[in-house]
């Protein structure tokens, strides 16, 4: 049996799964698609006719993120019923985007959450040196978010999906009883939030692409981590977070509900009322730490290359 994955080429959270998928199954992986047996379409948004094309032969397993179903328009639908015609099988990553991706197909579908490398997202002891090296006092009150706010297509609009038009309000809010609060921000397309901060003169640092590193320091100076989304199939971001014993409260999307607390999830307007669990999200967790969390995924392949 050899594995294929496809590439999104967008330093996206889906290019480190692959790279960490053939660091450990490299006996059982290909980089090469024309030598493959089953090919894992990781990212169906990125994948290309040409490649579509040279797999009708193989067995394709299909990752669907998460579904928007309130706008799913006739391109994403039409996109959808294309790349379906080479799916054996689909792949989804919360019991959210199960429920969504039933409605859309009969073929059989495996819930697998994606894994989390402890030696990448692990607690840090000392905060007051972390916070020293990237500037800040050990006084600030740090909220932080790590994924993408802006949409690609004009890089002004907010994308409302991952909410953060609702990340400022609960910024604006936290602002009331903490004076001293900055907002540390990471990733690519994060132009509205920096706009917005610009406008009401609301603290803030931005560390645009950095190593896994940097990044995992970054959780660690956290105060509060918030995920703020109205749809997501992760975030992976839950996961890092639970991994490395940050402060996280999140909207009920995606894994939310099978990592954290329920007392750690709000409704979007009600964020006053979440409160952090850290150790009910570290126990939670650990059922994804690699090398375990990877297990499901191997079954998977074995399966469909044995059907």
């Amino acid at each position: 049996m050899r594995v294929y994955i496809t590439k999104a080429n967008e330093s996206w959270v889906v290019d480190r799964f692959r790279e960490e998928w053939y660091e450990h199954y490299p006996q059982i992986s290909t980089k090469n698609i024309l030598f493959a047996d089953l090919v894992w379409i990781i990212s169906p948004w990125s994948i290309k006719k040409s490649t579509l094309n040279r797999i009708k032969n193989k067995k394709v397993i299909c990752t669907i993120h998460h579904i928007d179903e309130k706008n799913f328009e006739e391109f994403e639908k039409e996109n959808f019923e294309y790349i379906d015609q080479f799916v054996d099988i689909y792949h989804t990553i919360s019991k959210k985007s199960h429920k969504s991706l039933k409605k859309l197909t009969n073929k059989k579908i495996y819930n697998i959450p994606f894994w989390v490398d402890p030696k990448k997202w692990f607690y840090i002891d000392k905060k007051n040196d972390l916070r020293k090296k990237y500037g800040f006092s050990h006084n600030d009150y740090l909220i932080g978010s790590f994924q993408r706010d802006t949409e690609g297509k004009d890089l002004i609009s907010p994308k409302l999906i991952k909410g953060p038009d609702v990340f400022i309000e609960i910024v604006k809010k936290k602002l009331k009883t903490h004076h001293n609060l900055k907002v540390v921000l990471t990733g690519k397309r994060r132009q509205f939030l920096i706009n917005e901060f610009k406008k009401r003169n609301i603290e803030f640092k931005y560390f645009e692409m950095i190593d896994y590193a940097s990044l995992n320091e970054l959780y660690n100076i956290l105060d509060l981590y918030v995920v703020s989304s109205r749809i997501e199939g992760g975030p992976q971001a839950i996961l890092e977070c639970a991994s490395a014993k940050v402060p996280i409260i999140s909207t009920n999307v995606g894994i939310a509900s099978e990592i954290l607390s329920t007392k750690s999830i709000y409704n979007i307007g009600k964020e006053e009322s979440a409160d952090i669990d850290i150790e009910t999200q570290f126990r939670n967790v650990q059922k994804y730490f690699i090398p375990k969390g990877m297990q499901g995924f191997l079954e998977m392949f074995k399966g469909q290359y044995e059907s």
